[in-house]
């Protein structure tokens, strides 16, 4: 999308921030566009954005006051830290340095533009600007890495000379590039409102006595990442976790479960009225036939364990769907990848399924990022190269929104 597609943004509040370097200036040119379009910008600059750009600028251009101060008056504070948090569609941090990227990455908030982010539930974008070796610098593309895991969308800086006399990469995006971005981030903030989705994470742990259990090494951090993204698309999201240690996403009703037959009966619950139901638990095939209560000494403890199966959750929810809900499955494997996906796929009756490979190299359990394939129908197929998990979920729910839409 580019700016001559002339996107709308009528009804949108955009909260806009502006670091300290000399692509500030560029920032001028976005805000007045967007406000052009219809939007009601508001921006917060750090004190040394002001030494490039005056705060009277960027008033002139949005028509609303511009906030620096991070202890001004009560009436401003409030404005700014919570009113304009609370009512923003999305938060655009312009110019993207170095600095800001590295208290943001660490949780800092020293400043008012730091402490918005801080306070905010909504979507984030930032197009970074600065000297071509200080993005390269291995510190500065772990902070960047850190923020695209927790979601935070990206607009790729552009390449070509540089203020410092340098050429390369480092010059902030285009004008047309940063308003398609924020038009695709706002499109999806909507995507899901007023659906409900309901998404399982994790392992399950199937206890054979109080100190033994099988499960396996899933860290639920897909799950967790797709129930995020879901929120921030506009679903009311409901996660059904196993353990994990990881804490519930802003927004996400989380229920806590521990055995398959306990998540399955939660998932059963949920089900009503369910509009995408994604199976993205690591659920254990089988059980110990029975637990005893007490925990079995080695000295004369049975050597055999018998087993039965546990509850096939997803084909149970396939079956029993409500009526217009998508069933999206996953599936973990070691060797022959897509023919055991999609045999999954058919005999399960789901619409589609993310295929990602066990291994050192998978991503399927524990690790933060992933690869994975895409599967739906007779042929369909997506193969989403290597991302943050939070990536990952995204490209998951725009192909469950194409999916919808195909309908």
């Amino acid at each position: 999308m580019s700016a001559q597609d002339n996107t709308s943004f009528n009804g949108r509040t955009i909260l806009i921030g502006v670091c300290g370097g000399i692509a500030a200036y560029k920032c001028a040119a976005v805000v007045s566009a967007l406000r052009q379009r219809g939007a009601d910008v508001h921006v917060i600059m750090t004190e040394a954005a002001q030494r490039f750009v005056t705060p009277l600028t960027f008033q002139a251009l949005s028509n609303n006051d511009v906030h620096t101060d991070m202890f001004g008056e009560a009436a401003a504070w409030q404005i700014a830290h919570i009113g304009l948090v609370r009512r923003s569609d999305l938060f655009v941090i312009l110019n993207a340095t170095a600095n800001t990227m590295a208290k943001l990455a660490h949780g800092i908030a020293d400043n008012l533009l730091t402490t918005c982010v801080l306070a905010t539930r909504k979507p984030v974008l930032l197009a970074a600007a600065m000297n071509t070796q200080m993005l390269a610098a291995p510190a500065t593309q772990e902070n960047i890495a850190t923020l695209q895991a927790r979601g935070y969308e990206f607009v790729a800086p552009g390449a070509g000379f540089l203020a410092c006399g340098e050429v390369g990469e480092g010059r902030l995006a285009d004008e047309d590039d940063i308003l398609g971005a924020i038009a695709m981030v706002l499109a999806r903030a909507g995507q899901f409102a007023g659906q409900r989705m309901l998404i399982t994470a994790g392992p399950t742990r199937e206890f054979a006595d109080p100190a033994r259990f099988l499960s396996n090494p899933s860290s639920g951090r897909m799950g967790y990442a797709l129930a995020a993204e879901a929120a921030k698309r506009g679903a009311r999201t409901v996660l059904v976790s196993g353990p994990t240690e990881l804490r519930a996403p802003a927004e996400v009703e989380l229920i806590r479960v521990t055995s398959a037959r306990e998540m399955e009966a939660a998932v059963l619950e949920q089900l009503p009225g369910v509009n995408v139901f994604i199976g993205a638990a690591a659920v254990a095939d089988f059980r110990p036939a029975a637990a005893v209560a007490h925990k079995a000494k080695k000295d004369g403890a049975e050597l055999h364990l018998t087993l039965e199966r546990n509850p096939d959750i997803i084909a149970h929810v396939a079956a029993h769907r409500p009526a217009n809900c998508l069933v999206v499955g996953f599936a973990a494997e070691s060797d022959d990848l897509e023919e055991n996906a999609r045999t999954k796929l058919r005999r399960k009756r789901l619409d589609a399924i993310v295929a990602n490979r066990i291994g050192p190299n998978g991503g399927a359990f524990g690790s933060n990022d992933g690869e994975a394939v895409i599967l739906w129908g007779d042929d369909g197929r997506e193969e989403v190269s290597r991302r943050s998990k939070s990536a990952l979920a995204a490209a998951v729910l725009d192909r469950i929104t194409a999916l919808r839409a195909a309908r």
